[in-house]
Formats: structure tokens, sequence, C-alpha cells
């Protein structure tokens, strides 16, 4: 049962993903080359989360969690001002100290969901970021209706894998 929750939980996690790599490349490599290591080290931080839940090695997922909380406070973190980017930061450093928290009590399944929501909170925060980069520089993003019907999807099935560990 836990593998065929871990195959949904990567497949979800890659289609997430997926969605803002496409948009977001553009950008990236307009982006100076320390801001990019800084995002590209996130990245591996994150992917080496996905790799402790898979092998169930908490202090692989703990380490991780701990500099990706660590990393959120750095002054690079700060990609534009505001209180709705702010929110998306303290979004993020909850569900963090969630994986954390659930590395350190040995929960697989509340790292999982953790993960799940952290990852999330990475992909609204950077279509937040691209959407105000955007508006500044008058490019039209792509249109709403083109990324909504696979968030609602993902999002209902995030629902039911929440439903199923909370039991």
């Amino acid at each position: 049962m836990r593998q065929y929750r871990f195959g949904w939980l990567a497949a979800l996690v890659t289609a997430g993903l997926a969605m803002g790599w496409a948009a977001e490349d553009k950008a990236r490599r307009a982006q100076p080359p320390a801001i990019r290591e800084f995002m590209r080290e996130k990245l591996n931080h994150s992917q080496a989360v996905l790799e402790g839940i898979t092998l169930e090695d908490y202090d692989l997922i703990l380490v991780n969690a701990r500099k990706l909380l660590a990393m959120s406070q750095e002054g690079m973190w700060q990609a534009v001002e505001g209180t709705e980017y702010a929110e998306h930061s303290a979004n993020f450093r909850r569900n963090a100290a969630a994986l954390a928290k659930a590395a350190n009590l040995a929960s697989l399944d509340s790292a999982t969901l953790a993960y799940v929501r952290m990852t999330m909170s990475c992909v609204e925060c950077h279509k937040y970021v691209r959407g105000r980069k955007s508006a500044a520089l008058n490019t039209p993003l792509p249109s709403q209706a083109d990324s909504v019907a696979p968030l609602v999807a993902v999002n209902a099935d995030v629902g039911e894998l929440s439903k199923s560990i909370e039991r």
C-alpha cells in the first residue's frame, strides 16, 4: 500500500514541478549566476528530502529540511517585496518545519504529506513571482485555463492522500 501511495506522490510532485520548470526556463537564464546557484541548491535539498522519504532515511530528511529552513532565512531567498510574498515564504517555512518534525518522529506518512505540501508551496510561490515579474515586463503568461485543470487534479489527489494518511 505504501508503494502505491508513494507512486502517486512521485507522479504528483513530478507533474507539479514539470509545470513550473517549463515556464521558468526563460526566467532562469536571465537570473544572475549567484541566484541560479542558490535556486539549484534549494532544488538539490528538496530532491534529497524525496530520496530520504523513498529510503525511509529520517536523518537525510531532517538534515535537508533544516537546510531548506535555513536557506529561507537568507537574503537571497527574498525574490520580491510584499505581503503576499511574505505569506508564501511563511507557508513554506511552516511546511518545512512540519517536515523536520515528521522526520524527528520517524513518521513516513507525515513526512510524505509535509513534503507534498512544501513542494506545492514552492510551486505556488514560483507562479506568484513569475506573475509579478511578467506584469512588470508586460509579458503575457500562459492562460489560467491551461494551468488550472492539472492543479485541480493534483489538489484532489493530494486531498485524498491527506485523508488516507490522517486515518
